[in-house]
């Protein structure tokens, strides 16, 4: 699959110009831009450099009209032109063959081109006809639609033949209407619509607006103006013979407005006006497959326009869109959303906070998209912007392993790799998956661009990479790479794929002299013709290759399956002469009308006692059990188990785009997904698949998909497995923005546990010792409580989803009564310290209304309680209030809250008492009006107890309650807060104090009030000073704030022992001189205990400010105060 990475680069064509493209188009590694007045020829390799331009002469753009419509030729010599005054002008390409040298060297296929007009020519259409399509070709001819629904064929010698109209078998006058309208297909979209339309070739004149050729399918598809698309067949000559081309069949989609044919997967697809795109399978009738848009990202087509335009990658795997208003985006065929150029705030996007002058310019293609062309790799996205052609963006994609054709790797080892480099998921130093770029060494890579093949080894430690030719190896765990010594060795390896044999790393090579395939073993140590232990001769072109223990499967075209054996005799090291032997044990020869394969993976045998580990690394006569089923992948999606036994293939699902055996890796001690045979990723997301142990062990009812819990985000592609973690790792795009113009693409890989599934699996075959081990050995990983927790909420789930009048079936007489999944689920969890956490997290997910039947299975709730209290998980035991109160009654909810209330105080946990206090003057409330309201036992007022609550009149109820007679339920939580601000004041815990207060709404001020001369008394304004100074360590920020707030209520109150106290350690001169302006005999006291202590030297610095502040206080005043004693 494919995946956005770096920043777009940018491709200058006519700066300024305003008028959009008329033709963008890649064909091997040359570019060719047609704008309104110029041709743009640029080099589309690693290098983009511009080898070619012709500008249109001032006379030539006012005579014939500016370029409107381009085609290219396919062997790339000639680019046909067509003039908005329908003049046709016919330029030559052509290369000098001189190769140009960039930095320093000599580039292979790098040379300068020219592009010189030789023909001109008036089309010939008839009055008010005019040409409303787009170019379509093939090697002889091109075709242009008109608007009187014809059709117009015109070689590459401007030669025109007369226009014909397309016609289908029920044009004859003789047909019924019932016929035409079998031939009208709608998808289900529009199936509502009982009046089906009749064919345009048959009613009327619609124009055509839009023509799409696909020379592998011999099909011709055409949009009308109406926007019925017509498929149509091609004769074996191609569009030169007219006569061969006639309608097949019909499409109403209602909005049609382009078209794409993937003729390696034979999908069409269809850009609607409504801005989403329709998939149909053409192998199948034209069947509707699914239709994707942006909608659910919240994207409507008043944003994005209608689709202008589709491109498919060179493999049809995935496709990209662009739309008419804004932006453009990549899509996979089963629906997983690649790639986007729309700037979304959230997990996926980093955003600067820099305020951007024109926010419109950090969005690629924000004026909308009209062009849009993949390389012939996949590596490079080209695309021109709606409406200007001043530049064409090319945007970098990785591709991701998929297992495919002749190519196979580990899952255990997760790559992408792109035109340069090879992108590694791994773990960093806080076990966070990130991606490591590995650049190729520009030594290999310059003169053999680009990277075609990556395999990783079957332990992930060694990658064999192949670009255009030879063959280089990468050590990771010693981060260094090993070439070929000879470079005229390298030069001819033209590598078609590879595969790891334990140390021994086989290229499949295309001998190009010979036009033959062979197989080449090379030992990882050595890459020389020396060292090469074994040279195989293969019969034609494969088309699929994989790698089990000592087997090798070689598929050839149609679908002959060879299986070969390997023995080594001698150590695999430098030292040593190894000898490979190479024998043919099964040959298969099936005729089947299905569609080719695109994988094959070998499976291993079912039963442990048939198979036997290899070690490559010392000479070994054990003859492993020969493999005798294999699963294949077909290119329409379907997977099946293939017995080369008999010979029969068993269908197992369809729609999936990869999978991954999981039996054929070497198995480790610390595997959690030995009991998984193989996975498979598609439309329908993850699905697992089990072994079973009946006398058939692959038949597809003896197999259990949970496809529910495993279903993946759609911005997540799965590349491969964790075994040892008993995860699904995957890759989404996150763009990060910064100053550049544009943002850069980021592929951002994600872990998705699969663990809970296993789990359920095994309690599902009553395997409780099963789990409990598997469990044990996960009990250390990432994420462990999110497994079991999700675990038991499917269980859970599914027990609820059950009719009635199964769950409380009675067993039969002298049965032993059988325990439900979810008791042996909670059985399971029991074993485990996160088991209270995690029942009451799925209890908070769940209507209040279903808990007795998780209780019932998961314990009572008050012993649950009980537990966590005694255990001093505070947190936990308040989520269990709210199932109390539901399952017990409120009285009970109340004695416990209170005992958590003081509990929660005692520890210091004051946001907690907070909620808890909310949560018993609410609940006391309702308790005395004898409320049975139910709503306020629903799961969502749990944020009673897990987050802060917006309720804020707990203080002024405290207060208004203060003046009147409490009630029990209130009293006794006003007894428990105003003890322990008593405790909190006497010890002088100031900092708590203040944490309390904010906490629990606490009514400070009505508390000092009452305690002036009580707890919150100072006896001794020196031992005050010092004891509060210690206590808050002012040189603090958070305590000098504490100090503020306590000021702040001390004020309010006048309390002017506390004020004086604080104001000081605060430094707060002004408060201090307006209090003994009008009290100077506290201040003689003030200033004499100050000048005595020499604790207090610090502060004679204030003393002396404060002295020279009150010095300007007046004689009179001081007289009228009297003498200070």
């Amino acid at each position: 699959m494919y995946m956005a990475y770096g920043w777009p680069q940018s491709i200058p064509l006519d700066p300024g110009e305003s008028d959009g493209a008329v033709l963008l188009r890649v064909l091997g590694r040359l570019l060719l831009a047609v704008c309104p007045a110029s041709l743009h020829l640029w080099s589309a390799s690693h290098h983009k450099v511009r080898l070619a331009r012709l500008d249109r002469s001032p006379d030539s753009l006012a005579a014939h009209g500016p370029n409107a419509h381009a085609v290219w030729s396919p062997d790339a010599k000639t680019v046909a032109v067509l003039t908005s005054s329908f003049y046709l002008h016919i330029y030559k390409v052509q290369l000098s063959g001189k190769p140009l040298i960039v930095g320093g060297k000599q580039l292979p296929g790098l040379c300068l081109a020219g592009l010189s007009q030789i023909i001109v020519e008036k089309v010939p259409l008839a009055n008010d006809i005019s040409i409303t399509s787009n170019f379509a070709c093939d090697s002889k001819s091109m075709l242009l639609g008109l608007s009187n629904g014809h059709l117009q064929v015109v070689s590459w010698n401007a030669e025109f033949s007369d226009s014909f109209k397309l016609r289908c078998s029920s044009c004859s006058p003789d047909k019924t209407a019932a016929v035409v309208d079998a031939l009208v297909f709608d998808p289900p979209s529009l199936r509502g619509n009982s009046n089906a339309r009749p064919a345009p070739c048959c009613t009327g004149d619609f124009a055509i607006v839009h023509v799409e050729l696909s020379v592998k399918l011999r099909l011709l598809v055409a949009v009308y103006s109406d926007c019925q698309v017509a498929l149509c067949t091609v004769g074996k000559k191609g569009l030169k013979q007219t006569s061969g081309i006639r309608v097949d069949r019909w499409l109403s989609t209602g909005d049609a407005m382009c078209t794409s044919v993937a003729s390696e997967q034979q999908i069409l697809a269809v850009g609607c006006s409504r801005g989403v795109v329709e998939l149909y399978d053409l192998a199948e009738n034209a069947r509707h497959i699914r239709t994707l848009s942006l909608f659910d990202w919240g994207y409507s087509v008043e944003d994005t326009g209608p689709v202008t335009c589709i491109s498919w990658t060179p493999d049809n795997c995935a496709f990209a869109v662009g739309w008419k208003f804004r932006g453009l985006t990549v899509w996979s065929v089963s629906g997983c959303r690649l790639m986007c150029t729309f700037r979304q705030a959230g997990s996926n996007s980093a955003l600067s906070p820099m305020v951007k002058p024109n926010a419109q310019k950090f969005e690629p293609l924000m004026g909308g998209t009209s062009h849009i062309q993949w390389d012939d790799y996949g590596y490079k996205l080209f695309a021109v912007e709606e409406s200007l052609s001043e530049r064409v963006l090319a945007f970098s994609f990785a591709k991701c392993c998929l297992n495919r054709g002749l190519s196979s790797t580990t899952y255990t080892r997760q790559i992408l790799y792109g035109e340069d480099r090879i992108l590694l998921v791994q773990p960093d130093d806080t076990d966070e998956l990130k991606i490591l770029h590995l650049n190729v060494p520009v030594s290999y890579s310059s003169q053999n661009w680009p990277v075609l093949h990556v395999v990783a080894s079957d332990d992930g430690m060694y990658l064999a990479v192949a670009g255009s030719r030879g063959l280089v190896l990468y050590d990771l765990r010693n981060k260094r790479w090993r070439f070929f010594g000879d470079v005229t060795q390298e030069q001819k390896i033209q590598c078609k794929g590879l595969l790891w044999l334990g140390k021994i790393v086989i290229i499949c090579n295309y001998v190009e002299s010979s036009n033959t395939y062979e197989l080449l073993f090379f030992p990882r140590y050595h890459l020389d013709h020396s060292s090469l232990l074994y040279r195989k001769p293969l019969l034609g072109r494969p088309i699929v290759m994989d790698v089990f223990q000592d087997y090798i499967l070689v598929t050839y075209s149609p679908f002959d399956v060879h299986i070969f054996h390997v023995m080594i005799s001698g150590e695999l090291s430098p030292t040593s002469s190894p000898v490979l032997q190479l024998s043919t044990v099964r040959e298969l020869s099936i005729m089947s009308p299905k569609s080719p394969p695109v994988s094959m993976r070998l499976i291993p045998e079912p039963t442990d006692e048939g198979v036997l580990k290899r070690d490559t690394n010392e000479s070994s006569n054990l003859s492993s059990q020969q493999p005798s089923r294999c699963l294949i992948l077909r290119v329409n999606g379907e997977l099946s188990v293939l017995d080369m036994d008999d010979g029969h293939e068993q269908a197992l699902t369809n729609s999936v785009e990869l999978f991954w055996v999981v039996g054929s890796q070497e198995e480790e001690k610390s595997n959690l997904i030995k009991e998984v045979s193989w996975l498979d990723y598609g439309h329908q997301g993850m699905q697992v698949w089990y072994p079973s142990h009946g006398a058939n062990p692959f038949r597809q009812e003896d197999f259990l998909q949970l496809d529910p819990e495993l279903e993946f985000d759609r911005e997540v592609y799965p590349l491969g497995l964790l075994p040892n973690v008993g995860a699904v790792v995957g890759v989404s795009q996150r763009t990060s923005f910064s100053t550049a113009e544009f943002p850069c693409f980021e592929p951002s890989p994600k872990a998705q546990t699969i663990l809970h599934c296993l789990l359920r699996h095994l309690l599902q075959r009553d395997k409780h010792e099963e789990a409990l081990r598997l469990a044990n050995l996960s009990a250390e990983k990432p994420h462990f409580s999110h497994c079991l927790e999700w675990l038991l909420f499917t269980v859970f789930e599914a027990d609820i989803s059950r009719p009635s009048a199964i769950k409380n079936q009675l067993p039969q007489k002298g049965e032993s009564p059988k325990k439900s999944l979810l008791e042996k689920t909670c059985d399971l969890l029991r074993n485990f310290s996160e088991y209270m956490d995690v029942v009451v997290s799925v209890a908070r997910k769940t209507d209040g209304r279903h808990w007795a039947d998780l209780f019932s299975a998961a314990g009572r709730s008050t012993e649950m309680f009980e537990e966590c209290f005694q255990r001093r998980w505070y947190r936990t035991a308040a989520c269990y209030i709210l199932v109390i109160a539901k399952l017990e009654g409120p009285a009970v909810s109340q004695y416990c809250a209170l005992r958590l209330l003081q509990a929660t105080l005692d520890e210091s946990l004051y946001e907690l008492a907070g909620e808890l206090v909310r949560f018993l003057l609410r609940s006391g409330r309702d308790f005395e009006n004898a409320s049975t309201d139910s709503e306020k036992l629903s799961p969502r007022f749990m944020g009673y107890l897990l987050f802060r609550s917006p309720y804020k009149r707990q203080s002024s109820d405290l207060k208004s309650n203060s003046m009147k007679e409490l009630s029990p339920h209130i009293n006794s939580v006003m007894n428990i807060l105003e003890s322990h601000a008593s405790y909190l004041m006497s010890g002088k815990e100031l900092s708590k104090l203040v944490a309390f207060v904010k906490g629990t709404q606490f009514d400070l001020v009505e508390y000092l009030q009452r305690e002036r001369q009580g707890s919150a008394r100072l006896e001794n304004f020196a031992s005050a000073l010092e004891l509060i100074g210690e206590k808050l360590q002012m040189d603090t920020l958070q305590s000098r704030l504490d100090a503020e707030f306590l000021l702040a209520h001390m004020c309010s109150v006048k309390f002017k022992e506390w004020i004086v106290v604080l104001a000081t350690l605060l430094r707060r001169a002004e408060v201090l001189v307006d209090l003994f302006r009008h009290d100077l005999r506290l201040w003689k006291a003030y200033s004499i205990t100050l000048q005595s202590h020499d604790v207090f030297s610090e502060y004679l610095d204030l003393l002396s400010a404060l002295e020279e502040e009150l010095s300007s206080v007046s004689d009179r005043t001081l007289q009228s105060n009297g003498p200070v004693s």
